[in-house]
């Protein structure tokens, strides 16, 4: 089998989840910098914002690996938008917000022709995807320059369905994870097992390096998972609190309650993602199927977001009265 360090040229078999909302190119480089792999959450980037991001990173002789999504973006739905307008309809009138118009300004868009065009220009040597793979046709023009194409699985079906359509290592997305689930052959959340238990499995299965991902907080944990087979493995909430992450000082003091709570919950974004456990998710439920479909909440309840910040810091961690924004922490044991 090949390693994790012949793969991808790193000294340290040790990911940094790429994390969109609480991170820029100063995270990814600090972990390169260290002989991990940084990696950039690229689907919320628009062209001129990758390409400065990309050429930052050219003169590396670390990789560095660039996140992306393949997701089908949904199209308007005059139905969903006025059942989930009426759901949040009572924190609109609450804050004396005016609900916005339906749109997908701002939301995650999956990888396109226009951005592979974008990338042969510098021919990035790592590119990662979260819900499955791209086109066989932009994956193919990917791998022709040859980039190590990572991806995610939730299941040991979806680390072979990976392993069959091309990709060169399979990340074990376990069900602690924090962010979003990377499934997309099942939406089947009982069918997700433990970080371990999808490592020990997918590793005895695959021929292709194993990534963990989920749970990942300190050297045991690492050990643990290395030797249950993963060549290497992907932390992301554990970076969270890092003076290079951008994540907000209300998020690092919600991250430090020592009551926290982290659920799936697809209020925000459409599909299941593990986040703090707030007002939102406490009165409609954590998974609604009122919800509109990924990756359409977003710009809906964002309006709401802003009076968070004009609470106490000491309230808002607690998941005091403002009905949001979103926080996405995968599980880890408090030490």
């Amino acid at each position: 089998m090949t390693t994790f360090a012949s793969l991808l040229g790193t000294g340290l078999p040790l990911i940094q989840a790429p994390m969109a909302g609480v991170q820029d190119e100063a995270l990814a480089l600090a972990v390169a910098g260290a002989g991990g792999l940084g990696s950039l959450p690229c689907a919320l980037l628009e062209p001129t914002r990758l390409a400065a991001a990309l050429q930052a990173f050219a003169t590396l002789a670390q990789p560095i690996n660039l996140n992306f999504f393949c997701h089908a973006m949904a199209g308007p739905d005059p139905d969903e938008h006025a059942r989930w307008r009426q759901a949040l309809a009572p924190y609109y009138d609450e804050y004396g917000i005016a609900p916005p118009a339906p749109s997908t300004a701002g939301a995650r868009r999956p990888l396109d022709a226009a951005t592979v065009d974008l990338l042969a220009a510098f021919r990035p040597r790592i590119v990662s995807f979260h819900f499955g793979l791209p086109d066989a046709a932009l994956l193919a023009r990917i791998k022709a320059w040859g980039a190590v194409v990572l991806s995610s699985a939730t299941t040991v079906e979806e680390g072979l369905w990976l392993q069959r359509h091309g990709a060169d290592a399979v990340i074990a997305q376990g069900i602690e994870a924090g962010g979003h689930r990377g499934h997309f052959l099942s939406d089947d959340l009982s069918r997700q097992p433990t970080t371990h238990a999808l490592v020990a499995a997918l590793a005895r299965t695959l021929t292709v390096p194993v990534i963990a991902a989920g749970g990942v907080g300190e050297r045991a944990d690492v050990r643990r998972l290395l030797d249950a087979g993963a060549s290497a493995v992907q932390a992301g909430t554990a970076y969270l609190l890092c003076p290079e992450a951008t994540t907000s000082p209300v998020h690092r003091a919600a991250l430090l309650q020592p009551a926290r709570v982290a659920a799936l919950t697809n209020l925000f974004s459409g599909r299941p993602a593990r986040g703090l456990v707030n007002r939102l998710m406490r009165e409609l439920g954590p998974l609604s199927d009122r919800a509109p479909a990924f990756p359409g909440p977003r710009r809906r309840w964002r309006p709401c977001a802003p009076p968070p910040r004009r609470v106490a810091a000491t309230t808002f961690p607690r998941c005091g009265p403002a009905p949001g924004p979103a926080r996405w922490p995968g599980w880890m044991p408090r030490r």
